[in-house]
């Protein structure tokens, strides 16, 4: 049964516009605009930084066209496939016609058509038309010339043509740029999303065991084409990679199983890496053999079709001691706790009948950070900053000026019951700044934000603890109000009642604790804000020292000394103590977690690959270079000389052509004129 007239001509029609040149190089233009977009973006960034960067209205209408991962988006992926079947049809609808030409030495021109040639020669040959054909088929067939005669009575039409081998530039490079698309292709997402699409692969979303993955969420042993990855702690084994689609991931098993035996990094002066090498083990399950390798950048481990390239590193799951420190009422004592990089897991800390519940995660360990101490970039209290450097790995030599080792730090996530969640990170030892040691504990609200820092001033035993302490106290209103009456009593003014000046203390001292500065000039107008603040800050700068005093009595440690080198190092920290009550309540978090101590375990960050485009979109580049040497640097050429007698001598007419008439062009035929000269004479 024939289709209907309008459909054929329809598909007649699909087929035309599908192959034509106008299509491809349309194609070619999204293709070209596609490319910009992916150079000039960032590729495969976390979704918050591209929140961050355009909003949250960009980022929905621009999440439609997955300009996030271009070279793997759906529309992508169509022009590519769009633009390999044109130009196969093309190929196929000229091809043909290209090789017939090649072939073709066209000697059925007619005579009186070469007198239309631009490029023409006449001449009289003293010799019969046998003979003279003969020598001009020998003089072209010296230059090069493939020649054919056709004989038209007593005439004689010699055609000659060089450089057909051109047509074959047209050939390759169109070819090329299918192999090149499709070895494209064979290497993106398609093989494996054409998986998801119709044969039923689920990724997985939640979080489970890879012995949990159910089968959907696997993909075959020998699967077409993937690029996934693997992370390996020291000592551990896997043979399976992890394939990330859209939001979810799929399990790739290998034919074999990698175990890292050690994992090496060598650092600049720096701290920033300057290599890093995996030291590992290969088991070949099917015939039990088993080899070592190292495998490090542009160093990769290529076995049984795979190719297993180190990519980077990261925290294996490292184990940590920690110390926790109440930030709210009148709770001092601290808690121990015990963690792992990479997991989560309830913490209950307070009082009896005030016990406050969270869920914290260690997101990462640095036992090393390399941090730019100059004065101009130095953490400043409510101040948003950035890191200088920071690196994992163990401890390195000196650095350049400025740059200091500043020892380990802990990175972590609360999560409160309301669901409200902030990023975390503490330093292990203190750090001098201004030439006084504090704990730096940074504070963010998503990954692409900096954090904004809180300098807490270490004691003489290099600790948080009277800091701690001092902030228990400052809770407790009887503390606060024997300290109030002590300051009443050492600076009561003449004109100032003692008591007045204890109920000022105590109400100044009562509010900065529960809100900082903030809290004490909320209520009045702007114009006074700084009157207030004229009076109150002195104030409540001698009570907390009052209030210091007490509670170092309280602890059993001895008075501060009233002068010297140690009363002005007592008297800074209780500056920095002021400055650090201050910014504490912008520290959105009930607790203080300072690391002790840690079991650090590396971690290799592995790429798995099976990439048979790579080989294919060589042959393609090979096609291609091919293909532009024949069409740039091979030339065609066509001669027709038409020889017919006349009065016992051979009158000759002959014509030359070429697709592209340039100025080697002109030469060459300047030189066949001069010989078609000289043959005359």
């Amino acid at each position: 049964m024939t289709s209907p007239p309008s459909q054929q001509r329809l598909g007649a029609e699909l087929v035309e516009l599908l192959g034509s040149m106008r299509f491809a190089v349309s194609l070619l233009v999204f293709i070209c605009v596609a490319s910009v977009i992916g150079t000039v973006l960032p590729q495969n960034q976390a979704a918050g930084s591209y929140v961050d960067q355009f909003g949250p209205f960009w980022v929905s209408l621009f999440d439609v066209f997955a300009i996030w991962h271009v070279y793997n988006s759906w529309w992508f992926l169509v022009i590519m496939a769009f633009l390999v079947v044109s130009t196969t049809l093309c190929l196929l609808r000229n091809t043909p016609k290209m090789v017939r030409d090649m072939r073709s030495f066209r000697e059925h021109v007619r005579a009186s058509s070469l007198r239309a040639f631009p490029h023409r020669v006449e001449a009289s040959l003293p010799m019969p038309v046998q003979k003279g054909g003969e020598r001009i088929r020998q003089y072209l067939q010296s230059q090069g010339y493939a020649v054919k005669a056709r004989e038209d009575g007593d005439s004689v039409m010699l055609a000659a043509k060089k450089g057909a081998a051109n047509r074959l530039g047209y050939i390759f490079a169109h070819v090329a740029i299918v192999v090149i698309c499709i070895g494209g292709l064979l290497d993106s997402e398609l093989p494996v999303r054409v998986q998801v699409w119709f044969a039923g692969k689920q990724p997985v979303t939640e979080n489970m065991l890879i012995s949990e993955v159910p089968a959907s969420g696997r993909l075959a042993m020998g699967n077409v084409s993937f690029r996934g990855n693997m992370a390996l702690p020291e000592g551990s084994q896997s043979r399976n990679a992890i394939v990330a689609v859209d939001d979810g991931v799929l399990v790739q098993p290998m034919p074999f199983s990698l175990r890292l035996k050690r994992f090496l990094v060598e650092y600049y002066s720096t701290g920033m890496p300057s290599s890093f090498k995996s030291e590992v083990e290969v088991t070949d399950p099917d015939t039990g053999e088993t080899f070592e390798q190292t495998i490090e950048v542009n160093e990769p481990l290529r076995f049984k079709g795979l190719t297993v390239y180190q990519s980077s590193f990261d925290d294996g799951g490292s184990r940590l001691k920690l110390v926790g420190y109440p930030l709210q009422g009148t709770a001092s004592r601290s808690f121990e706790l015990s963690g792992e990089v990479g997991k989560a897991m309830e913490l209950s800390f307070g009082e009896s009948g005030r016990t406050e519940s969270l869920q914290v995660e260690f997101s990462g360990l640095r036992p090393i950070n390399v941090e730019n101490l100059a004065v101009d970039e130095l953490p400043q209290p409510k101040q948003v900053i950035e890191h200088v450097a920071a690196v994992t790995g163990s401890a390195i030599g000196g650095g350049k000026d400025n740059l200091v080792n500043v020892g380990p730090s802990v990175e972590y996530k609360l999560t409160g019951r309301d669901g409200q969640s902030h990023e975390f990170v503490n330093y292990m030892a203190p750090i001098t700044l201004d030439g006084s040691p504090v704990f730096l504990a940074g504070v963010r609200e998503t990954a692409a934000q900096p954090y904004r820092y809180l300098r807490i001033p270490a004691d003489a035993n290099y600790s948080v603890n009277e800091f701690m302490a001092l902030r228990s106290a400052l809770a407790d209103p009887a503390m606060v109000a024997q300290a109030a009456e002590r300051f009443s009593q050492r600076h009561a003014a003449g004109n100032l009642p003692p008591d007045m000046m204890r109920r000022a203390a105590q109400g100044a001292l009562e509010t900065f604790g529960s809100g900082g500065f903030e809290a004490l000039i909320k209520q009045a107008p702007e114009q006074e804000r700084g009157k207030i603040l004229e009076f109150a800050v002195p104030m409540i700068q001698l009570s907390l020292g009052e209030l210091r005093a007490l509670q170092r009595e309280k602890d059993g440690l001895g008075p501060l000394p009233a002068d010297g080198p140690e009363a002005q190092a007592a008297e800074r920290w209780l500056q920095l103590a002021l400055l650090a009550f201050a910014n504490l309540p912008e520290y959105p978090a009930p607790v203080f977690l300072q690391l002790q101590d840690f079991d650090h375990v590396q971690a290799s960050v592995f790429q798995v690959t099976r990439s048979p485009g790579t080989s294919i979109v060589y042959l393609g580049c090979l096609f291609l270079m091919i293909g532009i040497f024949a069409m740039f640097y091979i030339h065609d050429r066509r001669i027709w000389v038409w020889i017919q007698p006349e009065s016992g001598r051979s009158s000759v007419m002959a014509a030359m052509t070429s697709q592209r008439r340039t100025l080697d062009f002109e030469q060459e035929f300047e030189r066949h004129k001069a010989a078609f000269g000289a043959l005359s004479t």
